[in-house]
């Protein structure tokens, strides 16, 4: 099973949701959809389940037109960020009824349902009813009523954002393992980049309803094709920085430093430095390092890691540390910046240059 679109457009009420969307997801994938709210997730979701159509382009399913063809007559199965459990029915129920539904026999729908909970780790709580599950639980359940019906398509709509860190860490690495060996197409809704790196085989980047860049997760977030989806890929965002290349010589601000020998290709130009936070540090890595003396701003300590946000006159940058930093407010300290991590933007925010060795995706 496949899923395609093709130039799929979508207006409500003369507003744009979606521009001119082209995608292809291959059966047995699990594919990432990024971006912040609003910018078009769930309505390309509602368009590739059917709830929606578009006004122009076509959506297929293994290679059979679907643009018009009603959710009730695909075999679609969603998940939403709130519990959608029906309270009067117990666990067992709740996620039998769409094998109820589709008549299916009752030894099968036993045997669909007890294999379902059980890759859920829910089926204990087989017997119970929604009010006396916990969030996570409650979650599970819905996620198990999505599964058992074995759909072409699966969609989930953040549905762990609701869910306390423990919670969504272990439901994360159950759903990449349940979608390993299942011949259908997962697609999954997230504005967290560390969510699409732990998640996806693909992430798709949408800002505004446009689709900015999609392919491998560690390609797109090694290798973002342009500013826009270098700034919505990070967490926190790549650092920024004005620059120009003149003759042997990097110009940012008003110092000069030599031209990094992985920059030598680079016409005389103004460009947009990218540097990630976590690429940054306190402590040079290697001798081509770019130096900045910057003042503390603040230093905000989140369990074992650290983001440091340091300005000076010209820049403001934000850091990734890991472990506990702790540091006075306007001391002065020097930030440095590995040349063979740097991106590389044009004027227009096209992608000049991006490092050329593996690094991590911390």
């Amino acid at each position: 099973m496949s899923l395609t679109l093709e130039n799929i457009d979508r207006t409500v009420r003369g507003e744009r949701h979606i521009a001119d969307a082209s995608l292809s997801l291959a059966s047995g994938s699990f594919n990432v959809l990024l971006g912040h709210t609003l910018s078009g997730k769930t309505t390309l979701m509602r368009l590739m389940a059917g709830l929606d159509s578009p006004n122009s382009g076509r959506v297929l399913l293994n290679g059979q037109v679907m643009t018009d063809v009603p959710v009730r007559k695909r075999n679609v199965s969603m998940v939403y960020q709130q519990f959608i459990n029906y309270p009067t029915l117990s666990v067992f129920d709740n996620i039998a009824s769409p094998l109820r539904l589709a008549k299916l026999a009752k030894p099968e729908i036993v045997r669909r349902v007890e294999e379902t909970a059980s890759m859920l780790r829910i089926e204990h709580l087989l017997g119970r009813y929604p009010q006396e599950l916990s969030g996570g639980q409650q979650q599970r359940t819905a996620m198990a009523r999505a599964l058992v019906k074995d759909a072409d398509l699966v969609l989930f709509d953040e549905p762990l954002v609701n869910l306390d860190y423990k919670l969504r860490e272990e439901l994360r690495l159950e759903m990449r393992k349940l979608f390993r060996t299942r011949n259908t197409v997962a697609v999954y809704a997230t504005t967290e980049p560390a969510e699409a790196l732990a998640l996806g085989d693909t992430t798709t980047l949408l800002h505004e309803g446009r689709i900015l860049q999609s392919g491998p997760s560690d390609a797109v977030f090694h290798r973002p094709e342009t500013l826009e989806a270098a700034s919505l890929f990070g967490e926190p965002p790549i650092n920024l920085m004005e620059v120009e290349v003149r003759g042997s010589e990097l110009l940012i601000g008003s110092t000069a430093f030599p031209l990094p020998r992985q920059l030598e290709s680079l016409d005389d130009a103004p460009y947009r430095l990218g540097m990630r936070p976590s690429h940054l540090g306190l402590a040079p890595v290697g001798d081509d390092d770019l130096e900045f003396r910057m003042a503390v701003g603040v230093a905000e300590i989140s369990g074992s890691e650290t983001f440091l946000h340091v300005n000076n006159d010209v820049h403001e940058l934000v850091l990734h540390l890991g472990g506990i930093h702790d540091f006075a407010v306007d001391s002065e300290i020097r930030v440095y910046a590995p040349c063979h991590k740097l991106f590389v933007f044009d004027a227009d925010g096209d992608l000049m240059h991006a490092p050329s060795q593996p690094f991590s995706r911390a």
